[in-house]
């Protein structure tokens, strides 16, 4: 019953590869545009902004509808959207839908083997993604987040969720190929895949814990989603209080004015918050 672990688990996910925008994927749009959403500190302000930009993105699209980076943008910003702050849940699949529609058209703008991805077998998948090399790493992270993203807000579709081990497969390829890519985020989407379930039911917290600590490794400590997740998703299925804690701390000490990364560190010290504010109910 793995779908029943996904919950609030992609949102954050979805901040990761939609606020860093996959190299700044929408400053293909425009140079300086995607900073003013990345270096704010105001989640409400870029809520109520968003919606905006969307329509802009649908409207480059129509004019380009096979332009990779457009197409990207698309499916990182309406999956962000739908996982963040849309709270009825059928609107929330909806765009969940088109961000995935992007994602998948992004990937075959940029090569017509990913035209079909749904319709491989599992070991044509595999082989696929074997034959990728570093230069496909942004269309790959754009596309596992936005399958996930489809993923969490269509838990009720079996279809959907037995989907799940095409999101991992594509976040192991991304490591193997560039795991320093937007500060080492692949492996943060590892560390919750591999701590969705603890070891008596097939989970892998050690494997888990390796990819949290690989992340925050990675980000030198700029990225403040990272420890925060470590926190969340593997200290507490693992009942570490004190390592929990010492995350959580460690992230509310920190400056969240990273370039690039001061939204998506605003939030995280906003989980932080409230992880330490109900810490002592759940351990």
């Amino acid at each position: 019953m793995q779908w029943r672990f996904l919950k609030g688990l992609v949102p954050t996910f979805l901040l990761a590869s939609a606020f860093t925008l996959q190299g700044c994927s929408l400053a293909r749009v425009d140079d300086n545009l995607p900073y003013g959403v990345l270096n704010n500190n105001d989640l409400q302000l870029v809520e109520d902004g968003l919606p905006t930009y969307l329509l802009m993105v649908d409207g480059l699209i129509e004019n380009w509808p096979e332009s990779e980076s457009l197409l990207a943008s698309g499916a990182d910003l309406y999956g962000a959207y739908a996982g963040l702050f849309v709270k009825e849940p059928e609107r929330a699949r909806k765009l969940s839908i088109k961000a995935l529609d992007y994602g998948f058209r992004a990937a075959c703008a940029r090569d017509g083997d990913y035209c079909d991805l749904r319709g491989l077998s599992v070991p044509e998948f595999e082989a696929l993604l074997e034959d990728a090399s570093k230069k496909d790493v942004p269309m790959l992270f754009t596309l596992g987040g936005a399958w996930a993203g489809y993923i969490q807000q269509n838990t009720s579709d079996w279809n959907a969720v037995a989907e799940l081990g095409r999101v991992e497969a594509i976040m192991d390829r991304v490591v193997e190929l560039d795991e320093r890519y937007q500060y080492g985020q692949a492996h943060m989407y590892l560390g919750v895949l591999n701590s969705i379930l603890p070891a008596s039911l097939g989970g892998n917290p050690d494997k888990a814990q390796e990819h949290f600590e690989k992340a925050v490794t990675l980000s030198e400590g700029k990225n403040l989603l990272a420890p925060v997740l470590y926190a969340e998703k593997y200290a507490r299925l693992v009942f570490d209080r004190e390592l929990h804690d010492r995350l959580l701390n460690e992230v509310l000490e920190a400056d969240p004015d990273v370039h690039g990364l001061t939204l998506q560190n605003t939030y995280a010290q906003q989980q932080a918050t409230a992880l330490l504010a109900d810490a002592d109910d759940y351990f």
